[in-house]
Formats: structure tokens, sequence, C-alpha cells
């Protein structure tokens, strides 16, 4: 593989991690209500998530990606609902502590962040649909295409997990600055970012 395809695809990569989506919303949310800790566990979530999803293109795990196509609505469905579901409560506690301002902030556990990422990371069957015919544009036919599957495979979910990484960390240092009615501001467009996930998921057609 040549330098200037391994920039392309370096490239391509950074560009759709940018791109905002249903992960981006979750590990945004999360930041702007629990803070870089909160954000990065999130974030480990659906990393975990989107690497069973590559593996499982470069695998070229047929069986896999036909269940996936075949249930796509389904699961998308599932993780819109679920998003939704997630944003509806914050919005609720928000409104709640709005009414009570002496009630405390509930504070999720790592796990439930963790999960939380890995979910919704699966529920988006777009990811392997598009990894089946996106990272073939990238191999070089005359060299060993396993190889070179598995190497783009890696180097994709490294690439997006810095990039998750740096607003991440962007985000929570803007936040750190914040003051306690700011931050309650926050917590309420963390519920509205939510919402728009499951709305964006909900809005996923097949590639």
């Amino acid at each position: 593989m040549s330098i200037e395809i391994l920039i392309a695809f370096v490239a391509a990569c950074v560009l759709l991690g940018l791109t905002p989506g249903p992960n981006m919303s979750l590990i945004i949310a999360n930041t702007l209500r629990g803070g870089l800790a909160s954000g990065l566990v999130t974030l480990a979530g659906t990393t975990t998530g989107l690497a069973l999803l590559v593996a499982a293109a470069a695998l070229g795990m047929s069986s896999v990606m036909v269940f996936m196509s075949e249930w796509f609505d389904v699961i998308r469905w599932l993780g819109a609902l679920y998003l939704v579901f997630l944003g509806a409560r914050q919005l609720w506690q928000y409104w709640q502590r709005r009414r009570n301002p002496a009630q405390p902030l509930p504070v999720s556990s790592r796990s439930g962040a963790y999960m939380q990422g890995l979910l919704v990371s699966l529920s988006n069957p777009k990811v392997l649909l598009f990894l089946g015919a996106f990272l073939p544009q990238f191999v070089d036919p005359a060299a060993d295409p396993v190889r070179q599957l598995w190497g783009l495979a890696l180097l994709f979910v490294v690439v997006l997990a810095a990039v998750d990484v740096g607003y991440t960390v962007v985000i929570a240092k803007a936040r750190s600055s914040f003051n306690a009615a700011k931050l309650a501001v926050l917590d309420g467009a963390a519920g509205l970012l939510l919402l728009a996930g499951g709305v964006a998921l909900a809005m996923v057609r097949r590639p």
C-alpha cells in the first residue's frame, strides 16, 4: 500500500470521525454531564462496539452482515429508542432539579456509561454495512488482502478513537470553566443532544 493511499485513508477516517452521529451525541452528552472521566468511559464503550463491528467486517463474516442487513431497521429503531429514552430521562432530571435546586445530581456509574456507549455503537448497523464497502476500496490487489484489511481495520479504529478523545478533552476543558448555573444548563443540553442522536439514528437509511 502506497503512502498516498494510506494518507487518503487516514484523512477519510478523520472526516468520518468528525461527522455528527449517535456515538458523538452520546459522548458529548455524557462529557457535558459528568466531565472528562464520564466522556472517556463512554468513548471506551463506543470504541469497543466499533472494534467489534470492524473486526466482523475484516473477517468477512457474511452471516453477521446478512443478519445486520435483514434486521437493519429493527436494530436501528432499537438504538434510536434507547437514545431517546436516555435523552428524555436526562431532560426530566434537569426539569426536576430546576424545580428543586437542592436535589442532588444523579451520577451514572462507569459501567453504566460504558454500556451506554457499547449499546449505542452496536445499534448502528450502517457502520458494518458501510465498512464492508469502505475498507476494500483501499486494498492493493497486488498484495496480501487479508493482512491489508486487518491493518486498515486497526487503523480505522485507532484514528476514530483519537478523534473522539480529541473533542472529548476539548469539551471537558471548556466544561471545567463553567459555574454551577451554566453546568445545569449543560445538563439540559446533554439531554437534547441525546434526543438529537436518537433522531439521527432513526433517519439512517441502508447504504
